[in-house]
């Protein structure tokens, strides 16, 4: 029995058949002859059985992934305080700069099963496993099983969402978090649902409080097409977009006003913001200029401190970004295009129109902002773009099959596999020497693909299945290789990057050896020069974007293994793991006061939180340009024997704030330290003990 909507089919008339939404058995699977709720389980769960261990296999490899985080969430499960505020120390002096909503799972998983690598990075992982269950869900409600197992497959083999999934940035949490809004909206255009409308605001509500603005650029789309495709009246739709909206500012400023409400001698600074305001950080530094480039807040600002590459059409498809997100991408605008092209006639109400404008919108507002954003911006930002990549990718391959009979239908899977696999195979010709076997596998599968899509479904039916699983391979075999890559390689560091090395290759029309592609093929580590999204490194960065495995900061560079699908990282530097000065991690785990440390910076604030277990003040915050804490703060802590060390040397982030630098702030303690204490080296670190004077 299926169930009759007040949405329409592609055709742009009433069909209770299309797509039918409790009987599956209409969606025909080319290689079993149709759905059984049974193969349909069990699909699914072989789905999300091989994704979870596509991100929880080895998870621990990559030990505490990005120091930053991790001392937080260590400090979360050592202070309920400081996990409410997301503070970056048990002792509370400052916070990280992100709202605190992705640390939680983290911190109750440690406090749960014990802080480590792996109860630390497992939520993020489970995470990853919902985002492809919810996007499934999503895109099989109106186009049924078929279409939901392509797009959460294709999801969950995406390069940078493997990264994500099994690190413990904010990003796992955000992407999540806009797929459910996604799935909320899908059920709220079914039947003009007001409770399922505003569900959807509270969830990118609390996506808010997961990355600041960023998730925010899915806003529009999923408000457009609620507007333009809700079964009910002009004035009802609005009113329940009001409504919305209001749950929106509820689900975020619940924890704005509670910070706002907090004394600030009663809470830790608030990392980034420069006015120490929750609000002040989510418009600042985590908002408005990361895409104007302006230095505001005191987390190291713009200035043009881009880690993708220079801005521009070309910026997702270059050296940097391309192995990250953009297998798939010229399918997905491909798809824009022809389903776009199929429901130019349909009804207002159409739901393949409704679906190109929540997926289409929200890849083509996103991927503007990440490619003219002139701030920080990291390659792995890009993660935002996958579910809406693969749910069109998804769409449009079972529409164009259903339509498969229109020679316009043909000709558009035939180009999208055809296109897709000369991406593909541009890409993986950037990582030299890297399992050349998989490019030749994406070429075959590309041109019998290809050639099989053309193929009229009533000449030769085996022909147009062949074409479909030979497809297939070419749209997922190279995404699937980085994705396997990406999962076999600890990652460490602030900067974590997807798949294998990246070198070789200049821009549009092929660089030295061959195929070139958009944006060039510079090495990882050196910035790209040609094609499209080619350009210079940040001022005061050396190269281009670290790979992560040996634990780079930002402006570092490093190496990553190129052998196998995956290899072994090499040594940390700053920010990539515990640190490996044992004699100053037993001086500090014998410290019985407030704060074992000070030191410039969270990067060495970080390492020695984790490795001593003990409170350190990271002065300057992230990048060492927050004003926080003050010399009259600092000197006032001091007194009341509050800090035992002064660890000399440190560094921030390297988004402005600098090797033994930071702000003046910074510079003004580090001052006053060394002119009323002595020095010692401990372990080859000048350390300086604060309990006792010096002359």
């Amino acid at each position: 029995m299926t169930t009759t909507s007040s949405l329409t089919s592609p055709s742009g008339q009433l069909d209770a058949e299309w797509p039918p939404t409790t009987d599956h058995s209409a969606h025909k699977w080319p290689l079993a002859g149709g759905w059984t709720r049974s193969r349909e389980r069990l699909a699914l769960l072989i789905l999300l059985a091989s994704t979870g261990v596509l991100y929880l296999w080895d998870l621990a490899a990559s030990g505490y992934g990005n120091d930053f985080y991790a001392a937080a969430v260590q400090a979360g499960t050592e202070s309920w305080k400081a996990f409410f505020f997301g503070s970056f120390d048990s002792a509370n002096a400052i916070t990280v700069d992100k709202p605190p909503l992705s640390l939680w799972p983290m911190e109750l998983s440690g406090r749960i099963f014990g802080f480590n690598s792996w109860s630390m990075l497992a939520p993020n992982a489970i995470e990853g496993v919902l985002a492809v269950w919810l996007l499934y869900a999503t895109v099989k409600r109106w186009f049924g099983p078929t279409a939901g197992l392509l797009a959460g497959g294709l999801l969950a083999i995406t390069p940078v969402a493997v990264l994500m999934f099994r690190f413990n940035n904010p990003d796992a949490m955000m992407t999540f978090l806009i797929v459910l809004a996604a799935y909320c909206v899908t059920r709220a255009l079914e039947n003009a649902s007001t409770k399922w409308l505003l569900l959807t605001g509270a969830v990118m509500g609390l996506s808010f409080l997961a990355k600041g603005l960023q998730p925010f650029t899915v806003l529009p789309a999923l408000a457009i097409a609620y507007l333009v495709a809700a079964p009910t009246g002009l004035r009802t739709r609005l009113l329940q977009l009001l409504g919305a909206g209001a749950t929106l500012v509820a689900g975020a400023g619940w924890w704005l006003l509670a910070v706002q409400l907090t004394p600030a001698a009663d809470r830790p600074y608030i990392g980034g913001s420069g006015d120490n305001s929750a609000l002040g950080l989510a418009l600042g530094y985590n908002g408005l200029s990361r895409i104007t480039g302006d230095s505001t807040g005191g987390g190291g600002g713009g200035g043009g401190a881009s880690f993708s590459g220079s801005t521009g059409l070309g910026r997702l498809f270059n050296s940097l970004d391309g192995g990250q997100i953009s297998w798939l991408l010229p399918a997905a605008l491909l798809a824009i295009v022809g389903l776009v092209a199929l429901t130019v006639r349909a009804a207002r109400t159409d739901r393949t129109r409704a679906a190109v404008i929540i997926f289409g919108g929200w890849l083509l507002v996103t991927g503007a902002v990440l490619s003219y954003a002139s701030g920080i911006i990291h390659t792995y930002y890009t993660v935002e773009l996958a579910p809406a990549i693969a749910a069109l990718v998804a769409i449009g391959a079972v529409v164009g099959w259903r339509e498969r009979a229109r020679i316009g239908a043909r000709i558009g899977m035939a180009l999208g596999v055809a296109v897709t696999a000369w991406w593909s195979v541009t890409l993986l010709h950037r990582s030299t020497g890297w399992h050349p076997w998989v490019g030749g596998l994406v070429i075959a599968a590309g041109i019998i693909g290809t050639l099989g899509l053309l193929v009229p479904a009533n000449k030769l039916r085996e022909a147009g299945i062949a074409g479909l699983v030979a497809g297939t391979v070419a749209v997922s075999g190279g995404s699937a290789a980085y994705a396997l890559s990406t999962a076999s390689t600890p990652h460490t560091g602030s900067t974590p990057s997807a798949g294998p090395t990246v070198s070789g290759a200049g821009g549009m029309g092929g660089g030295p050896g061959g195929f070139g592609g958009f944006g060039g093929g510079a090495a990882r580590g050196a910035r790209p020069t040609g094609g499209f999204g080619g350009g210079t490194p940040p001022a005061g960065a050396s190269g281009g974007a670290p790979s992560s495995t040996s634990g780079s900061t930002e402006g570092a560079t490093s190496t990553r293994p190129s052998g196998g699908f995956g290899g072994t990282a090499g040594a940390g530097t700053a920010g990539g793991g515990s640190s490996s000065n044992s004699a100053l991690t037993a001086l500090l785990k014998k410290t019985t006061t407030k704060w074992a440390a000070a030191a410039i910076g969270s990067q060495t604030a970080g390492a020695l939180e984790l490795s001593s277990g003990k409170a350190i003040i990271a002065i300057g915050g992230f990048s060492g340009t927050d004003d926080a804490p003050t010399l009259a703060q600092f000197e006032k802590e001091v007194a009341a024997g509050q800090i035992s060390y002064f660890i000399a040397g440190g560094q921030g982030g390297g988004q402005g704030g600098g090797q033994g630098g930071g702000s003046s702030n910074s510079s003004q303690i580090t001052s006053w330290v060394e002119a009323h204490y002595t020095s010692t080296t401990v372990g080859g670190t000048t350390v300086y003990d604060l309990t006792k004077a010096g002359s």
